[in-house]
């Protein structure tokens, strides 16, 4: 099975990535893992300033903070992955990015709102299901 693991670097990430490690009788080492993070873009005045290069080094190192610790755990739990990064809509690229990949399934971590926080807040993990043709698979 190929699982897209959407992360971010969050407390609620982390819990996930424990719950992922925890659980190998169905989420061991038999399946093919990308991990992918996003970054925001740089607004579109800042980044028409901006150096290509300097922008695109920005983007590569946002995202490497976000995967330099979980390279770490996954090697200590034996996970081997594929670690993907992109720019964009956080919600929008992550659903894109798993259809648009053929994955069996797509497991991100979640803040737990609920209803009234979705409605006051927004939720990533929200406007992914609607937008998502892959099955989701949220831990909180």
């Amino acid at each position: 099975m190929k699982i897209l693991v959407a992360v971010d670097g969050s407390e609620f990430t982390r819990r996930m990535v424990a719950y992922w490690a925890a659980h190998d009788e169905w989420l061991g080492t038999q399946h093919e893992y990308t991990v992918l993070t996003v970054v925001p873009p740089v607004p579109p005045r800042a980044a028409a300033v901006l150096d290509r290069e300097l922008l695109n080094g920005y983007y590569a190192d946002e995202g490497e903070k976000v995967f330099h610790p979980l390279r770490t755990f996954l090697d200590k739990q034996g996970l081997k992955a594929t670690f993907l990064s992109k720019t964009g809509h956080i919600a929008d690229t992550i659903a894109a990015t798993a259809s648009e990949g053929s994955f069996d399934l797509l497991m991100m971590g979640s803040h737990g709102h609920g209803t009234l926080g979705n409605l006051v807040m927004g939720s990533v993990a929200t406007k992914v299901m609607a937008h998502c043709k892959v099955p989701v698979l949220l831990i909180r």
